[in-house]
């Protein structure tokens, strides 16, 4: 698609206005330090600014430079992004902060090659690095600039497809101006979040609203266009509290998938025509080798993932025989409940750690 000029400084004028006068005063816009750039962005996909703003402080306070994040230790990592979700970012952050250091001697790369070769670097990520923490003339191409783009441009085809998300690449790139690229690329990002919204849009307010083909059209709800979302599944979880003595068995998830690296009660997926018990005692020995003793149900919770739901069913157990074997985990410890603080556990299991510190109902007996 190619934009005539007089259109292109017409948005880059009024978007550039606008941000200078509504722009939101947020922790890293005070740097531009590439490396506190990476942090809120990787921190920002798919989580909500206010969600983000006290665990991007805490971060940085606690890692302030890419060599003392490479340097930490991965469940200090996980246990201060516990609670923030989308564990992988935090492996892949603490993994690509780990080459930086070997490959670029602690120094973020100031190049796109460079900077895609990172674990957990994307197009976009690369993007917003360099164009804000370097100034270079580089496009991104988040969710709230999709949907932005969409709609003023009157994208009519699937925006999931990658012929369609090349169009918007090739449109973000066109739009760049030849100055303050990173005012005008938190610019768009900020018009898409806070204005350009997915439902109910303020075009009223908009800056950008007479150069808008979906307002013109009155089809702004209708665009962007994505795929149809599947029915999200729901499974019926079981977890161990399995007790040997004063302490309880905590079990270290491998690092990959959706919670890897995280600590958990252990357990698993209940099976077609399998009861809770049946299910616990199955897990417990095809992930760990040990025999236990399922007592009763202390607590059932309820989570959401992004792409399916579960409810997890924690029974008291006492641990009967056998030497664990790292089967399906990664590592185990006893712990005391007064030592859960120190690691870092999925939401529904901190849920049940937090009934476990309520509850007077005792755990089960011998």
């Amino acid at each position: 698609m190619k934009i005539d000029g007089p259109f292109k400084r017409r948005f880059r004028s009024r978007l550039l206005s606008w941000y200078e006068k509504h722009r939101r005063e947020l922790p890293w816009r005070e740097t531009d330090d590439p490396y506190q750039i990476w942090v809120s962005e990787i921190m920002l996909q798919q989580t909500q600014v206010s969600t983000v703003e006290p665990y991007y402080e805490r971060f940085i306070d606690r890692f302030p430079t890419v060599v003392d994040l490479a340097e930490a230790d991965l469940n200090d990592v996980m246990k201060l992004w516990e609670g923030l979700g989308y564990y992988g970012r935090a492996r892949h952050l603490h993994k690509a902060a780990r080459e930086i250091l070997s490959r670029f001697a602690g120094k973020i790369p100031n190049n796109l090659q460079d900077l895609l070769s990172l674990p957990g670097i994307g197009r976009y990520t690369a993007g917003a690095i360099l164009s804000i923490a370097f100034h270079e003339s580089v496009p991104i191409l988040d969710g709230n600039v999709i949907r932005l783009l969409a709609r003023i441009f009157h994208v009519t085809e699937c925006v999931d497809k990658p012929d369609t998300r090349k169009v918007l690449w090739n449109i973000a790139g066109e739009l760049l101006p030849l100055k303050r690229i990173d005012d005008f690329n938190q610019g768009i990002m900020e018009l898409g979040s806070i204005i350009c919204k997915p439902k109910q849009p303020l075009c009223d307010v908009c800056s950008l609203e007479t150069l808008c083909e979906a307002k013109r059209l009155s089809i702004q709800a209708q665009l962007p266009v994505r795929r149809p979302r599947k029915p999200i599944p729901h499974y019926h979880v079981t977890a161990g509290i399995i007790w040997r003595g004063e302490n309880l068995l905590i079990t270290l998830r491998p690092p990959r998938g959706l919670l890897g690296g995280l600590w958990e009660f252990p357990g698993g997926k209940q099976e077609e025509g399998e009861d809770l018990a049946s299910c616990l005692h199955r897990e417990i020995r095809e992930e760990l080798g040990i025999e236990i003793q399922v007592g009763d149900l202390f607590t059932s919770v309820k989570h959401a993932y992004t792409h399916f739901k579960i409810t997890l069913h924690a029974f008291h157990c006492t641990y009967i025989e056998g030497e664990i074997q790292l089967i399906e985990c990664d590592d185990y410890r006893w712990i005391s409940p007064k030592e859960f603080e120190k690691y870092a556990f999925p939401a529904a299991d901190r849920k049940i750690i937090e009934e476990l510190g309520s509850d007077n109902r005792g755990r089960c007996e011998d």
